[in-house]
């Protein structure tokens, strides 16, 4: 009997196969040839010898066993994009770049899988459908995304922090599940930074402001807890009143809008009307100077003049007084076309002068 087990027992590396097993396998086939073994080695009738020699035959196939198990313990693979941190008997021993790497095996050496260079992503309010990391998504959106606001509004707040592991050996011992602190963290500071400002500030300008400013705040959070944690970016996503209020928030914004637009057109008909009757008022009262300079100027030049009429007059008074005859006379003559020089002491005009005919002749 047991040298019929014995004959019928196969490798339990499965050589008849065309691949190797995997190791479920390997130990399930190993364990089943130990039974049959020992079982055959107690029938025989022979007591202790025959289970003695059931052990003897069973040993190089134990050994064989445990080589396969450290073998298949003792290398592993790190990616491109990460870093393994490696522990002997649980104390930190090294860090490990990319690449096919060896350990001691059978859980003397423990490798943890870092990745470093990837940027990793926690969202709030929302989740992406997909998402292999268990802290990635929003566990609670509901209770995450209600925050209070600084004049005492409601907001349902929605965003993302982007964030890589700078210091995996931080990551992995200085803080308990540091993914979940950091979200922690996060919901801390955005509803520290959102408390300081108003619901309209929020919803619209103070977007930028609000993300700056708690990417700051989380990144020295982070570095207090000596997390290995840098922040990337602070995005935030949607942001709405709490649904019961959110019809009304929406006519008041609407109201709000039709204000300013109101106030925008008055300022536009405003800059369009004001500077073009102040520059009408500037012109006039530029044309009203000049003419006020104008008229000043002629009547100093005619008091000028009459001065230095009346200065040469005293002077010369018949002299001066035929000189201005004649050239009020030059000034008059040329514009008269017919002229009648007439003597004083000339007697009988009358019949001499035609008056009729010159009157005729005008005509």
């Amino acid at each position: 009997m047991s040298a019929q087990n014995n004959n019928g027992a196969k490798d339990p590396w499965g050589s008849g196969q065309q691949s190797p097993p995997d190791l479920d396998a390997i130990i399930n086939n190993t364990i089943k040839n130990l039974k049959s073994k020992f079982s055959g080695g107690g029938a025989g009738g022979k007591g202790g010898g025959g289970g003695a020699a059931g052990l003897g035959r069973a040993l190089p196939i134990i050994l064989l066993f445990a080589a396969a198990i450290s073998l298949w313990s003792a290398y592993y693979t790190v990616p491109s994009d990460s870093v393994a941190v490696v522990q002997r008997f649980g104390m930190y021993l090294k860090e490990v770049p990319p690449g096919l790497h060896f350990k001691l095996p059978l859980g003397i050496d423990k490798s943890t899988i870092v990745p470093v260079k990837r940027q990793l992503k926690q969202e709030f309010g929302f989740s992406t459908p997909g998402a292999r990391d268990a802290y990635q998504g929003s566990r609670d959106g509901n209770l995450e995304t209600q925050m209070v606001t600084g004049d005492l509004n409601a907001a349902l707040v929605e965003w993302v922090v982007q964030y890589r592991i700078s210091d995996p050996v931080k990551f992995l011992f200085a803080v308990r599940e540091p993914a979940e602190t950091l979200r922690y963290v996060s919901e801390s500071v955005m509803r520290s930074v959102v408390g300081d400002r108003t619901v309209d500030e929020v919803i619209t300008i103070g977007r930028q402001e609000i993300e700056v400013e708690a990417l700051v705040k989380m990144q020295d959070l982070s570095s207090k807890y000596e997390m290995g944690i840098n922040i990337d970016q602070v995005q935030l996503k949607n942001i709405n009143p709490p649904r019961p209020v959110q019809e009304s928030f929406n006519e008041v914004n609407q109201a709000q809008q039709e204000k300013e637009k109101l106030i925008n057109e008055a300022r536009r008909e405003y800059n369009k009307v004001i500077p073009l009757a102040e520059g009408e008022k500037d012109q006039r009262i530029r044309e009203a100077d000049g003419y006020r300079l104008k008229r000043i100027n002629e009547a100093e030049g005619d008091v000028a003049r009459f001065n230095a009429l009346f200065t040469e007059y005293r002077k010369a008074p018949e002299v001066t007084r035929r000189r201005i005859y004649i050239e009020t006379m030059q000034e008059i003559m040329p514009n008269i076309q017919n002229k009648i020089l007439v003597d004083d002491d000339m007697s009988g005009l009358l019949p001499l002068l035609n008056i009729g005919e010159q009157k005729g002749s005008k005509k």
